[in-house]
């Protein structure tokens, strides 16, 4: 068995244990199995993006703004990075779910394979195996590399950043300072300004501890940072200065423009809650309570919503940042572990308080980018730890971090006490026996159960919401790991109720809350998928139309009713006589249909494949189109149908612009009605 060493002046690791080989191939191969079983069953996932998708499979155009639709109307309201490689998958493999979401997949894997490898860098292979397997199986990364949010490749790109920083640690070569520019200014266009969050972290890394003096440290910096404006300026520069008139509205902006978008919607607003044409206010209530995106605070990953995404493990990595620190307390400034330590509890820190006092827009799955800097820590942590327990303290501190885990797995079993629940009193006994048993020097056998427990106590939990992830169906716009635990939080729903929408006085409105489930899991007959089910829903909790035995008339799967129109999180499911209404002469037309919000008109483009016009873009709120700017496009027949019921958000702004192309649509076209669908035909005017 090859030895492993480990540098007394860097901490660098050299050689590669043979058993190593075949774990690392274990641990990539296991994942990628688990993250492709049942991937179908999520279907178009988050039809927003997938319709998106489709457009830029089929125009090129579309691929580079990152078009709603195909004849470029409007774009998603993110830069297009995400979508390019899930587009050019399905330029070469068609258009399916299977090709859409296997990139996401791969995204997954590689995150899991370059996190191995930096983490291996400083603290050897069992180190970064542990972090791999612990970000594999944490429920909101199983979530999210198996779904077609921009997430997948932003968290790659993250961890790519961070492996570029340790090799800059490593020699301070100027070549490693640009591409971790680089690799961040890609990430910003996954997801805007959300990847620097990480650039606390990696700046002061080098700072502190990368091979130069000073002044050159601070100069290669500079050079990561323009390195990063230029992999993200490009497209920015180009999409501003484009013309405005030969390009689409950039979704989300109320002045056509991809800078306010940045700043605004998907910048400042997020973290002060003025987002102007959002779905809502966030923050707090007054009176103390939830604001719609749930309250803010310390505590926040902790609760119902976020907590078993991503909660289970983060007391562990924060005991464990403190002790790895302690214990490089008098290393050189250039010491390679304490660098590690300080790269990821800053991206952990950082990340963590941002997201637990921003007051804008926060979904829960947002926490997976907390994902990588916790298993880092967990993995490093349970490697150093262990090897120091000769130490009373480190014993101690190690008995604190198991105590913290076991409490947390309880409070998050608890919270959904009807999923597994033997597990959680598993945990706590078994956690309960190993915090005691670390406290005191045990022999080799001993040490092996108890190391065993205690990766039982660590991983159970989030192995089993994990495996519900994996066995259940996902769509909608606000994804949930997990089985339901409540608090869910969006437009209309109850803060910290039962995650139902609620706008009436019964606290309905018509839409189920991503994530919730009803008391037998199924809706028409069919599975419920968590994390939006997508169509209407009576106060009674039954889908409209149903049946006494629950059964829906032409239901979808998941329950969407087929020929609904959508709504605001969910998208359309137009049934088959809708379809070939919509594709007779469809080819005919600029767009096929209009109708209001991306989700909205996202089923109709998705089943006919045709480009379908989303009045006022995600929200409805967008001006895109204007009133005479669509009168034009019918006076010239580019449009064939107007599907009426869409749907947009509560936000202000140009609301009234889709309420007035609306109102002109019903005074001056005869509606049809197709399978439940309402549709006016914009070439035949009414007398």
């Amino acid at each position: 068995m090859t030895e492993t060493l480990v540098s007394p002046v860097d901490g660098s690791v050299s050689g590669r244990p043979r058993w190593e080989r075949t774990a690392l191939v274990a641990l990539l191969l296991g994942t990628l199995v688990a993250y492709l079983i049942n991937l179908s069953a999520n279907g178009w996932a988050n039809n927003f993006y997938a319709a998106a998708v489709q457009a830029g499979s089929r125009s090129w155009e579309a691929f580079f703004f990152g078009s709603s639709d195909a004849a470029n109307s409007i774009t998603v309201d993110k830069p297009p990075a995400s979508l390019w490689v899930m587009e050019l998958s399905v330029r070469v493999f068609g258009l399916s779910s299977w090709s859409m979401l296997v990139p996401q997949v791969l995204l997954g894997v590689a995150s899991v394979a370059l996190l191995w490898a930096t983490v291996r860098r400083a603290f050897g292979p069992a180190a970064g195996l542990i972090a791999g397997a612990v970000l594999a199986v944490t429920p909101v990364a199983v979530l999210m590399f198996r779904f077609n949010n921009p997430d997948a490749l932003l968290v790659l790109l993250m961890v790519a950043a961070a492996w570029a920083m340790t090799r800059a640690v490593a020699d301070g070569r100027w070549r490693w300072l640009v591409l971790t520019g680089g690799l961040i200014g890609l990430g910003f266009l996954a997801k805007q300004l959300q990847v620097l969050l990480v650039v606390p972290a990696l700046a002061l890394t080098y700072l502190i501890a990368g091979p130069p003096k000073l002044g050159k440290r601070v100069a290669q910096l500079c050079a990561a940072g323009a390195a990063m404006v230029v992999a993200a300026g490009w497209w920015l520069l180009t999409v501003e200065l484009w013309p405005a008139d030969s390009r689409p509205w950039i979704g989300g902006s109320h002045e056509n423009s991809i800078i306010e978008l940045t700043l605004g919607y998907n910048g400042l607003g997020r973290l002060n809650g003025n987002e102007r044409g959002s779905v809502g206010p966030g923050g707090e209530l007054p009176a103390g309570g939830n604001g719609m995106w749930g309250s803010t605070g310390i505590t926040r990953m902790f609760e119902p919503a976020q907590g078993g995404q991503i909660a289970w493990l983060i007391p562990a990595a924060l005991v464990a940042l403190v002790v790895g620190l302690v214990l490089r307390g008098r290393a050189p400034r250039t010491d390679r572990r304490r660098a590690a330590l300080i790269l990821w509890g800053g991206w952990l820190l950082v990340t963590g308080l941002v997201f637990s006092f921003m007051a804008g827009i926060f979904h829960q799955y947002y926490t997976v980018a907390l994902a990588p800097a916790v298993a880092a820590l967990v993995g490093i942590g349970a490697v150093r730890m262990w090897a120091a327990r000769d130490r009373v303290w480190v014993r101690g501190a190690t008995a604190v971090a198991l105590g913290l885990t076991t409490a947390t797995a309880w409070m998050l079993l608890s919270r959904s006490a009807s999923f597994l629940p033997w597990l959680r009193w598993a945990i706590l006994v078994v956690g309960v026996i190993t915090t005691v048993a670390l406290l005191f020097p045990l022999a080799r056998r001993q040490s092996v159960l108890v190391a065993l427990a205690a990766v039982f106590v660590g991983l159970a939990g989030p192995v089993a919401y994990s495996v519900d992830t994996l066995a259940s169906a996902h769509s909608g716009s606000i994804p949930s790991a997990g089985p339901n635990a409540g608090g869910m939080h969006g437009p209309g729903m109850r803060p910290g109720g039962d995650g139902r929408m609620g706008s009436g006085a019964d606290g309905s409105d018509g839409f189920a809350a991503p994530g919730s489930t009803p008391p037998d899991g199924t809706r028409g007959g069919a599975a419920f998928p968590r994390g939006g089910w997508q169509g209407g829903v009576a106060p009674d909790g039954s889908a409209p139309g149903a049946a006494a035995d629950g059964s829906t008339p032409g239901a979808g799967a998941g329950g969407e009713r087929a020929g609904g129109p959508g709504g605001l999180l969910g998208g359309s499911r137009p049934s088959d006589q809708v379809v070939a209404l919509l594709e007779q002469d469809g080819t005919n037309y600029t767009w096929v249909a209009a109708t209001v919000g991306s989700n909205s008109a996202a089923g109709y483009q998705l089943a006919t494949e045709l480009p379908v016009m989303p009045i006022g873009g995600f929200n409805g709120s967008d001006p895109s189109p204007g009133l005479e700017q669509f009168q034009r496009y019918v006076a010239e027949g580019e449009i064939h149908y107007f599907v009426a019921g869409g749907h947009g958000g509560p936000g202000g702004g140009s609301a009234s612009t889709s309420s007035a192309i609306t109102a002109w649509v019903t005074a001056n076209f005869t509606a049809t009605t197709v399978d439940g669908v309402t549709l006016y035909d914009l070439t035949q005017p009414t007398a």
